[in-house]
């Protein structure tokens, strides 16, 4: 696939992964993609997953038509992009390596070599001459790691922007981006929003026409858009107006109650509610409409005087990624004391910027005409 006129995609599909990282669902599979550079010097932009090094170096060989690689740029040493170093350089002998000094220190740890003799330390707006395209370094750490750098290519006006603007599934996979992308993104990098936006920045100042990242579709139009998300959800912003009912419910009476709770809120026009079983739904996929969306419903049944294990798993994942600027319901159910609202409350304290609904619902085992009357009225707070 020719990108431009000189840089060409050689990644691939990976449809036999059924987790990536060992915890996200990908069931529409993964891309690992790099790039090739064509021109008086070539360079490699990153490799991919170990399980597909020899379909990798036949498609970077049969791109180079001849050719040799000069260098390899190492954007980032997650092993989905990092693992097949050693094939590149044990093939090509003459090839150097370009990477951050952080990223070298990994290599000798994963590797257990630096490449002393065979490479180029970058670090902020250092610049690779390739012949009529310059690539030019920017740093980004913690984007999602430590060593991460971005590469843009003045030439063809194209960053190449590592795991930024990834997402889940493979490029011959039709789907809508921003879902997988959202879910990839609050997944993965959620956590790391002030230096995301560190980045944003830096890139502000570029003349971009086309995004080539790690994982996902090459974008080429409509840029804002991407740039534009990417801006709001590591912003902590509202994306969308609308209320997710997240529940964890026993017996089905906690359900019962977060069921009753969206059929008031759609009653009364709100226009969006999701309601999710975190029993059952895919958690990463909880955490993407938690931050998606600007109202929470968190509803537990108490359990060992605290939460039910999903709601805890997913409270975390929330705090983890800095969860903020959101309105915050709680739904409460015990038998003899509940606790849940209290334990709820007390894992969001060092979340920032969190409105907190006045009505608090409580089911003592099962709903009553009381639990009923406080769910209508949450219903006519959240829908004000």
């Amino acid at each position: 696939m020719h990108i431009t006129n000189d840089i060409r995609y050689i990644g691939v599909n990976d449809h036999e992964t059924d987790l990536f990282e060992g915890q996200y669902i990908v069931p529409n599979g993964m891309a690992y993609n790099s790039y090739l550079i064509l021109d008086e010097k070539t360079a490699v932009m990153d490799t991919v997953d170990r399980n597909f090094r020899d379909e990798w170096l036949e498609k970077l060989e049969s791109a180079l038509e001849g050719g040799t690689p000069d260098y390899l740029v190492v954007q980032h040493m997650e092993p989905d992009h990092s693992a097949n170093i050693t094939a590149f350089m044990e093939k090509y002998p003459d090839a150097v390596v370009a990477a951050s000094a952080k990223a070298f220190d990994m290599m000798k740890n994963f590797f257990g070599t630096d490449y002393a003799d065979r490479r180029i330390i970058v670090k902020e707006n250092d610049t690779l001459e390739l012949g009529k395209h310059t690539l030019t370094f920017v740093t980004a750490p913690m984007v999602h790691w430590p060593e991460v750098i971005v590469t843009y290519d003045a030439a063809d006006k194209v960053l190449f922007s590592a795991d930024g603007f990834g997402k889940f599934g493979a490029l011959d996979a039709e789907e809508d981006w921003a879902c997988e992308a959202r879910r990839y993104y609050f997944g993965i990098v959620g956590k790391y929003g002030a230096q995301v936006q560190a980045l944003l920045r830096k890139a502000a100042k570029l003349d971009i026409q086309k995004i080539c990242p790690l994982h996902g579709p090459v974008l080429t139009e409509d840029l804002g858009y991407y740039i534009g998300l990417y801006d709001t959800w590591s912003s902590y912003g509202v994306e969308s107006e609308g209320v997710v009912i997240a529940y964890a419910s026993v017996y089905g009476n906690t359900k019962a109650a977060a069921e009753l709770l969206a059929e008031k809120l759609s009653e009364k026009g709100c226009e969006k509610v999701v309601l999710t079983d975190l029993a059952r739904s895919d958690m990463a996929e909880a955490v993407e409409d938690a931050f998606r969306y600007g109202k929470l419903v968190l509803a537990s049944t108490t359990y060992n005087g605290d939460v039910f294990p999903f709601m805890r798993e997913f409270i975390n994942h929330l705090t983890e990624r800095n969860f903020c600027n959101r309105t915050v319901a709680f739904i409460e159910n015990g038998s003899w004391a509940p606790t849940a609202a209290r334990v709820m409350n007390k894992m969001l304290e060092n979340s920032k910027n969190l409105t907190f609904a006045e009505t608090t619902v409580q089911l003592r085992s099962s709903l009553s005409d009381e639990s009923r009357m406080q769910i209508e009225a949450l219903a006519e707070e959240l829908c004000r």
